[in-house]
C-alpha cells in the first residue's frame, strides 16, 4: 500500500486516491505517547507523516486528523524521519481539507448593563 518514496510510481495504483497536502496531526503510541507530526499525504487507507523520532515497525498507533479525528492503524513502512501508517478503516479524505466548523468568529454581544460601572 505505501512506498518509501511516493514519488517513484507517480500515477500508479499505489498512488491513486493520495492527496498530497501539508496538514499538523497528533500521532499517539501503544505505549500512550503523543507526539505532533506533519502529514503529508493521506488517502482513504493511510497517510504518510513526518515525525521527530522512530516508531516501532507494524506498531499500532492511532492518528488525530483535523476534521477526521482519531484513526486507528499499524505503521506499515518507516524511512529518515518519515513513516506510512495503514488505517483499520477507510476515512474519506477530503473531510481533513475542509475548515473546521468553528472556523466563523463568534461576536458576542452585551447588553448596556455589561458596560455600567
Amino acid at each position: 500500500m505505501f512506498e518509501a518514496d511516493p514519488g517513484i510510481n507517480a500515477g500508479s495504483a499505489a498512488t491513486r486516491g493520495r492527496d498530497s497536502l501539508f496538514l499538523m496531526a497528533k500521532l499517539r503510541t501503544a505505549t500512550s505517547r503523543t507526539v505532533d507530526v506533519r502529514v503529508r499525504n493521506l488517502s482513504p487507507g493511510g497517510l504518510m507523516v513526518e515525525l521527530p523520532y522512530p516508531v516501532a515497525p507494524e506498531g499500532e498507533v492511532e492518528v488525530e486528523v483535523r476534521g477526521i479525528g482519531w484513526i486507528s492503524g499499524r505503521v506499515a513502512w518507516q524511512t529518515e524521519g518519515r513513516a506510512g501508517i495503514a488505517f483499520d478503516r477507510e476515512i474519506d479524505p477530503q473531510r481533513a481539507r475542509k475548515a473546521p466548523n468553528d472556523a466563523q468568529p463568534t461576536v458576542k454581544r452585551f447588553g448596556a448593563a455589561a458596560f455600567k460601572r
